[in-house]
């Protein structure tokens, strides 16, 4: 469901983790000790600060980012028309396949987009069919050309 947060819905420290996270955590075995120095909160405080902004809906997914391409595998960006009584409903259908690695709404025609990664190149097309399937929805894709990192960040 989509949510609006309020504005008290994030303290400082939540900002903080917010736009820190945006730059990468190290691969190691405690990758919140650097911002459990940095912020004063025990690392398990800041998994569950993790846990909850999730939940309330401030960061859709905590992860890494695969490169499923450098893997052997495929990206591909789709979009869907979707009717907007039936957006949710959409977007969990859509949401509930591994390899939706995000999803997000625009307003256009096509105003659901989300990115699919698969292990291999021909799983585009077959979980693409899936979800038009699911949704009764003609799921376009658009795959890429060529590729540009452009460093998104949005402040907290």
């Amino acid at each position: 469901m989509r949510q609006i947060l309020s504005d008290g819905a994030l303290d400082p420290l939540d900002r903080l983790l917010i736009n820190r996270l945006q730059d990468g955590l190290p691969i190691t075995e405690r990758p919140f000790a650097a911002l459990a120095a940095e912020t004063g909160l025990p690392e398990v405080d800041i998994a569950t600060r993790l846990t909850r902004l999730r939940e309330i809906g401030a960061i859709t997914r905590f992860g890494p980012f695969i490169d499923a391409a450098a893997m052997g595998g495929a990206f591909c960006l789709c979009a869907l028309a979707v009717p907007d009584d039936r957006f949710d409903e959409v977007m969990t259908l859509v949401n509930a396949h591994p390899e939706v690695a995000h999803n997000y709404e625009r307003q256009h025609r096509l105003n659901m987009w989300f990115v699919l990664a698969c292990e291999r190149p021909e799983d585009i097309a077959s979980v693409a069919g899936l979800i038009g399937a699911e949704t009764g929805l003609k799921v376009h894709l658009f795959p890429k050309l060529q590729e540009f990192f452009i460093g998104f960040r949005v402040e907290a």
